[in-house]
């Protein structure tokens, strides 16, 4: 009997991003579950599942095999999206990484942008360095998402090709506010973690952090009103 691919909370956000009928680029797909269930929900029909490292591509293959999904899942060795031909893919996933990272495999892939293939991302850090860059390279965000795993909250983004609309230093950190159920705690992670910022350039003291104090200021700000928005939108 095949195995049955069950998705964590962070994958299956990212799976309900992926648009269906799409034939999947997985980037950095480890144990490929994220095409595995995909193909087997029968969202997508086949899939590409491609990773930087041997170990992780022959524990994706192993996931194939015992899903039953031989020659429907095919496997490419290679860093990001370089052994990946833009005419095998209809959309790409790059879910896992840090946002940096993510950034550099769009810049050295512009046919994303070029050819508006969708993008699933899902960054684990940097989010506000990723949103940047999109804004700056021509591409927007369509919608976003939240899960939470444990204690871990998760973002997911579809990206598409197009201008975005500039973001605030808030956004670019905590995306655009919405009435997520998880967007208040979302906005709680990031208060805290300007708070403590702003507590330890405080007690530094010094002249050259001044500049630095008011932009941590200005983004406690607009993320207490961004609070206040999702409650309002509570009630």
């Amino acid at each position: 009997m095949n195995k049955k691919i069950e998705l964590s909370p962070r994958l299956r956000m990212v799976a309900g991003l992926v648009p269906p009928g799409s034939r999947l680029a997985d980037i950095g797909t480890d144990h490929a579950y994220l095409p595995a269930a995909l193909i087997q929900e029968g969202t997508i029909p086949a899939a590409i599942a491609a990773d930087l490292r041997q170990g992780p591509l022959n524990r994706a293959k192993a996931t194939a095999r015992e899903c039953g999904l031989t020659g429907r899942v095919t496997f490419r060795l290679c860093s990001g999206l370089e052994g990946v031909r833009p005419d095998e893919v209809d959309a790409v996933a790059i879910a896992g990484m840090g946002g940096e990272t993510i950034a550099d495999i769009l810049a050295a892939a512009p046919w994303t942008r070029e050819r508006d293939v969708p993008l699933v991302l899902q960054p684990m850090s940097s989010m506000d360095d990723l949103r940047l860059w999109m804004e700056r390279h021509g591409y927007t965000i369509v919608k976003e998402e939240l899960a939470r795993e444990g204690e871990t909250l998760y973002t997911a983004l579809l990206v598409r090709s197009g201008a975005m609309v500039p973001l605030t230093a808030a956004e670019r950190l905590a995306g655009k506010n919405t009435n997520h159920p998880l967007r208040g705690a979302w906005l709680d992670r990031w208060l805290d973690k300007t708070d403590r910022a702003l507590t330890g350039l405080a007690r530094a003291q010094k002249p050259a952090v001044a500049a630095r104090l008011e932009e941590l200021k200005q983004m406690q700000t607009e993320l207490s009103e961004m609070k206040k928005e999702w409650e309002a939108w509570q009630r």
